[in-house]
């Protein structure tokens, strides 16, 4: 009952952060979106910030899981490493105002703290172990570096006024890994082309 509860909580901020933005959704209205009584967002998370940041690390581990069970039970290391990179990068497409929320509130000096919380947890250790299965020699390590890729890419597609197309995010990340264009999801049929210094007089 306690885990439904949770997941109720959860899911009830993220489609409510979708529709009004972070600032514009308070508590209640989470409360009232879960049937829930507002008592109980308290009991089960520590303020409004934690909360957003375990709702969105549960979407990321529900949307990453999702996504690696639509491939073939045979697909190699490599097709599920760039099956997990377009799916996070996707969720900055599909819930920019969640995701610019969930990265605003982590690079906040005066409230931000990365939350390891289970959800992220479990997203992590998803992560991890497509790392291991590709070849990484220290997949904790290899972790940290692409999560930080990951949250970089996000911010270049959301950055508000000067956002990046998600080609040449995503053909940095695969660069990173040696990983075909093709595989997973493209944005485009072909990679894109890369601009070449001026030449020297």
């Amino acid at each position: 009952m306690r885990q439904r509860s949770r997941r109720r909580i959860m899911r009830a901020t993220v489609e409510l952060v979708d529709q009004r933005g972070y600032a514009g959704t308070t508590l209640t209205d989470i409360a009232e979106r879960a049937g829930l009584a507002r008592g109980l967002l308290s009991y089960y998370f520590d303020g409004k910030r934690l909360l957003m940041q375990s709702a969105t690390h549960r979407m990321m581990h529900q949307t990453l899981s999702a996504a690696l069970d639509e491939l073939a039970p045979d697909a190699g290391p490599e097709a599920r490493l760039a099956r997990a990179i377009d799916a996070v990068l996707g969720l900055a497409m599909d819930h920019p105002r969640v995701m610019r929320s969930h990265l605003a509130l982590i690079l906040d000096p005066d409230t931000g703290a990365f939350v390891q919380d289970p959800e992220q947890q479990r997203l992590g250790a998803i992560l991890q172990g497509l790392l291991r299965d590709w070849g990484a020699p220290d997949p904790a390590a290899e972790h940290a570096v692409l999560r930080s890729a990951l949250m970089g890419g996000c911010i270049g597609v959301l950055l508000p006024g000067a956002e990046l197309p998600l080609a040449p995010i995503r053909a940095d990340l695969f660069g990173r890994y040696d990983l075909p264009w093709q595989l997973g999801r493209p944005p485009q049929p072909l990679p894109p082309e890369r601009e070449r210094p001026p030449a020297r007089g």
